[in-house]
């Protein structure tokens, strides 16, 4: 894989520097209003889903930076990394769907939007375990360029209630 890696390389670099920039924005975002994020059912869990996806997003551009790793293992540990930030999309899917002063479309479309980079991560997981690399390594570029554009939408939304 270190070929294939190596043409990948500038692009990891990029977006591992964009994603954690991104994260520490929202970090210091979330903190400013603390208080009205805790105090809601949802925001809290759309703020953790926005941080748990730019994490795997970080893990998975800086692991594809690492020299001689096999395609299967870095594609097991992008996977499990996806497997982990699914949980937190659930609890916030679940929370959103309790959420009745939205309509049900506005619901699904809440709920969808984080769900997208999520599964671009596991195809591409499953698709270097089982030796598709170079489409596992695009399913990767998608997932990262998903999952900053599903933070600042799910970012965007909470800080938006907030101010409501």
């Amino acid at each position: 894989m270190s070929e294939l890696a190596d043409e990948w390389s500038q692009f990891n670099v990029a977006m591992a520097g964009a994603t954690a920039a991104l994260a520490g924005l929202l970090i210091v975002a979330m903190s400013v209003n603390l208080k009205a994020i805790v105090a809601s059912r949802s925001l809290p869990v759309r703020m953790a889903t926005a941080l748990t996806t730019l994490l795997v997003a970080l893990a998975a551009t800086a692991l594809g930076l690492a020299p001689d790793q096999p395609a299967w293992a870095y594609g097991l540990e992008v996977f499990v990394g996806a497997i982990l930030a699914a949980a937190f999309e659930v609890r916030a899917i679940r929370a959103i769907m309790h959420d009745q002063v939205l309509a049900t479309v506005r619901r699904m479309a809440k709920s969808i939007a984080g769900t997208v980079p999520i599964t671009s991560y596991l195809i591409g997981g499953v698709l270097l375990m089982t030796g598709s690399v170079a489409a596992g390594l695009w399913f990767f570029a998608a997932g990262a360029i998903l999952a900053i554009a599903s933070a600042i939408l799910h970012s965007w939304i909470v800080l938006v209630e907030v101010l409501r």
